[in-house]
C-alpha cells in the first residue's frame, strides 16, 4: 500500500488537510472561523493603543480633552479591554485620570457627569426629567380678565354684582 503525498503535504487516500484559507471572518467555510471554535463565534478584532501609536512618553494630567474619553459615563476609568491601551499606557492614563479628578478637572462620580450634563441629556440618561417652562394659568374663551386681576375661587360663593350707578337726571323731561 503505497501514498501519494501532494504538493501541500496531505495523501491522497484521505480528504485533503492542507492548509486552510480563510477569507474574511462569516465569509462561510467550514464552522468554527479563524480560531477554531464553534461557528459563529469569533473574537473581535484587537484594538490598537492610540498612545502607541502616536508614540506618547507621557500622559499629561492637564490634557483633559485627550484623557476624558477614557473615562465611562458613570464616572469611572475604563479598562484596559474596552479602550485597548496597552499596559503601561494604562498605568499612566489611570495616574493621570486620578490627578485630573483631584485637580477637579474630571468628574470622580456619575453625578458630577450628570451635573454637567444639559438638562435634555440628563433625562435621557435617566435622571429627573428637565422643568417644565413657566406659563400663565388658563383662561377659558369668552372670559377676559385682565392679567392683574385675582383668579376667582371654585369654592366661594359668586360675587354680588356691583350696583349699576343711577344718572341723576339732570333736567325733568317735558312733555
Amino acid at each position: 500500500m503505497t501514498q501519494e503525498i501532494s504538493s501541500e503535504g496531505g495523501s491522497r487516500s484521505g480528504p485533503s488537510r492542507g492548509p486552510r484559507r480563510e477569507g474574511p471572518p462569516g465569509a462561510g467555510g467550514s464552522g468554527g472561523g479563524r480560531y477554531g471554535g464553534p461557528p459563529g463565534l469569533r473574537r473581535p478584532r484587537r484594538k490598537v493603543c492610540t498612545f502607541c501609536v502616536d508614540k506618547v512618553q507621557k500622559i499629561d494630567y492637564k490634557d483633559v480633552g485627550r484623557i476624558r474619553r477614557y473615562i465611562s459615563d458613570r464616572g469611572k476609568i475604563d479598562p484596559r479591554r474596552k479602550s485597548g491601551t496597552c499596559a503601561k499606557h494604562q498605568r499612566m492614563l489611570t495616574t493621570a485620570l486620578k490627578r485630573a479628578r483631584l485637580m477637579a478637572m474630571l468628574p470622580y462620580t456619575a453625578d458630577h457627569v450628570r451635573g454637567l450634563m444639559s438638562p435634555q441629556a440628563r433625562a435621557m440618561a435617566g435622571g429627573p426629567p428637565p422643568p417644565k417652562p413657566e406659563r400663565p394659568p388658563f383662561r377659558p374663551a369668552g372670559e377676559f380678565r385682565p392679567a392683574g386681576a385675582p383668579f376667582p375661587r371654585r369654592d366661594a360663593p359668586p360675587a354680588a354684582p356691583a350696583p349699576a350707578p343711577t344718572a341723576a337726571p339732570s333736567e325733568p323731561a317735558s312733555g
